[in-house]
């Protein structure tokens, strides 16, 4: 999943989808065709939208399978990435900046093991925020939002009306959360016998 070399106009018809399948509308989806691609497929980010390469011959239906395969595949690409608690701290900071106003400021923002239950923790009085081990690997936005909730929970401790509308400016609030509830719902799904092969 490399970027190309942008290709000549008059080869290139680009279409922008606003709600591929099974992600959120905030996730701005710009799909490019050319003639000239055969059979290869390929995306990048570029700022806060990504950009999907294919085939100009290729059908609808061909095309939302590879935009969300290729969704897929950059994340799991990007959560491979794991921050270190210098680089949480740096992220809270530019969070807490660009959501808060810069209000929110933590004095210590690590990674924790021993946070099985919840996603993340902060103690308002001492400013320290801990994200569970667990977050390791999973998409940026979804590391994103949990630290701007603990984040939000230093200005505003409770689940109130309040404490939400702190995190209204975030556009992947609504994509985190409910990956994190898929996550939980996997996990309480019963796991199956591995079939033997006979």
């Amino acid at each position: 999943m490399s970027a190309d070399r942008p290709l000549r106009a008059r080869s290139q018809q680009r279409s922008t989808t606003a709600q591929p399948p099974h992600h959120s509308a905030t996730s701005a989806v710009e799909v490019r065709r050319s003639a000239r691609r055969r059979r290869t497929v390929s995306a990048y980010r570029d700022g806060d939208r990504t950009v999907v390469l294919i085939p100009a011959r290729m059908s609808e239906a061909e095309e939302q399978r590879w935009v969300t395969l290729m969704l897929d595949k950059l994340a799991a690409q990007e959560s491979k990435r794991t921050l270190g608690d210098g680089e949480l701290a740096e992220r809270a900071r530019r969070l807490s900046e660009q959501y808060l106003d810069g209000r929110a400021g933590p004095a210590s923002v690590r990674w924790v093991t021993n946070q099985n239950t919840r996603w993340g923790s902060c103690t308002p009085a001492e400013g320290s925020i801990r994200l569970s081990h667990r977050l390791k690997g999973m998409p940026e936005y979804v590391v994103d939002y949990v630290l701007l909730h603990e984040l939000a929970h230093l200005l505003v401790p409770g689940h109130g009306p309040r404490f939400w509308r702190l995190l209204e400016s975030y556009p992947r609030t609504e994509r985190a959360r409910g990956y994190l509830e898929g996550v939980v719902a996997a996990d309480r799904l019963p796991h199956l016998p591995v079939a033997r092969g006979e």
